[in-house]
């Protein structure tokens, strides 16, 4: 190997100790001399020593790199145990941090200095977010650790067993996609779920709409609407946050078409953009927060990675699936329409994902786009529908205000589109 290719692949096993050594020092800072187990010059021979045991290694034979790593790890937990001994503290990390210095020392001695350099800062990173990793910790709720969980087990152990191929009539059920476009659902309501809960309750009603139509635009309908009645003096402000969450909807349609299909999204782009701003611009008059109204308490937005709701989106989209295509089939691309407008009753998601992944092999993307748009129609006159219904006229009127506003101008272009 020649001389300059060794002083380098040294110089940044030497930087990757420096840089995490850095961090354990300043950690470690507030100590007495000599009470540390280690610090920035440990760590920097540290890494320094793994790179010089590759090199070794590559002369002698890979198991003396295994031998030089088993022997500087006992060394490294002997003077634990001794500091623990001494101090009480019974952490580890500084321990298992020396121990991965070591190995990337040793990785960049290989050559794989990127590797070895970008592991080496994710290391640091980790090391130095110690205090806001701990207080998260202490603010998620065991139902909110087994959704992350649930979540992980739906994509990192189902989704690969799954079979990628269709089955049934037309072929129309493929497990690997619909499991897919379950997750890609779970993980945007996930989203709006962790915003609504580092948010709090401070910024009121408005943005409380805001986030919660990122995970459910119909739950923040009936939850408002429903508050809305029993609350006179903010009847106008609930109906402005079921707006909110309702025009939140509409871009949230759109990323969700791009992701599946990009044409689609762009044929749909107008019309739905317009129908945003067009909501926000009126949701913008109308919002107002007379002096000394208390911000109101956000709604606790249900778990969205509970099995069983999962489950329920994975057959309604299993049917739409099914009916879009049966229909389709026997009717011609008309019956299409009749799907929109049953799938926009309870939900847009379900179609907008069916209709996303049909075009443009079974349906055109200009009919695949007029369905969902249909389908977002729909479910916002359903939303009207809720206010008025659960909350009054006194909710009703704000909501039918920006939400007309809405559907004007989202009509309007889509006509014109």
């Amino acid at each position: 190997m020649d001389t300059l290719v060794i002083f380098e692949r040294l110089g940044v096993a030497l930087a990757i100790g420096v840089l995490i050594g850095t961090e354990r020092g300043w950690s470690e800072r507030q100590g007495a001399a000599g009470s540390r187990v280690a610090g920035i010059r440990t760590f920097a021979i540290s890494g320094l020593l793994g790179g010089l045991w590759m090199l070794l290694g590559d002369v002698v034979g890979p198991v003396l790199l295994g031998v030089a790593f088993a022997a500087f790890a006992a060394v490294i937990t002997v003077v634990r145990i001794r500091a623990t001994a001494a101090t009480g503290d019974f952490g580890a990390t500084t321990v298992v941090a020396a121990m991965i210095t070591f190995a990337l020392g040793a990785l960049a001695a290989a050559g794989e200095l990127a590797v070895a350099a970008a592991s080496a800062v994710v290391t640091t990173l980790l090391l130095g977010a110690k205090e806001p990793l701990h207080a998260l910790l202490r603010r998620i709720d065991y139902d909110e650790l087994l959704a992350v969980l649930k979540l992980l087990a739906m994509t990192l152990v189902l989704l690969p067993v799954l079979p990628d191929q269709g089955y049934g009539p037309w072929g129309v059920f493929n497990p690997f996609d619909m499991w897919l476009m379950v997750i890609l659902i779970a993980g945007i309501s996930f989203l709006g779920y962790v915003a609504v809960r580092i948010a709090g309750s401070r910024l009121g009603v408005p943005l409380a709409g805001l986030l919660g139509g990122l995970a459910s635009s119909t739950a923040v309908a009936l939850s408002f609407a429903r508050r809305g009645r029993g609350d006179a003096g903010r009847a106008r402000l609930f109906g402005l946050g079921i707006a909110i969450a309702s025009v939140t909807m509409l871009p949230r349609t759109l990323a969700v078409a791009a992701v599946i299909n990009i044409e689609m999204a762009m044929a749909m782009a107008w019309p739905l953009g317009a129908a945003t701003l067009a909501g926000a611009a009126v949701a913008g008059l109308f919002w107002h927060r007379p002096p000394g109204t208390p911000d109101e308490t956000l709604p606790r937005l249900s778990n969205p990675f509970e099995f069983l709701p999962a489950l329920q989106f994975g057959l309604l989209l299993a049917a739409v699936l099914f009916i879009a295509e049966a229909l389709r089939q026997w009717l011609g691309d008309t019956g299409l329409v009749a799907v929109a407008a049953i799938s926009g009753l309870a939900d847009v998601d379900a179609i907008n994902l069916a209709i996303s992944h049909m075009a443009p092999e079974q349906v055109t993307v200009a009919l695949g786009a007029s369905v969902v748009l249909l389908a977002a129609l729909v479910n916002t006159l359903v939303k009207v529908a809720l206010s008025l219904i659960f909350g009054g006229v006194a909710v009703a009127l704000p909501a039918t205000a920006i939400l007309g506003a809405s559907i004007a101008a989202g009509g309007i272009a889509w006509w014109f589109s």
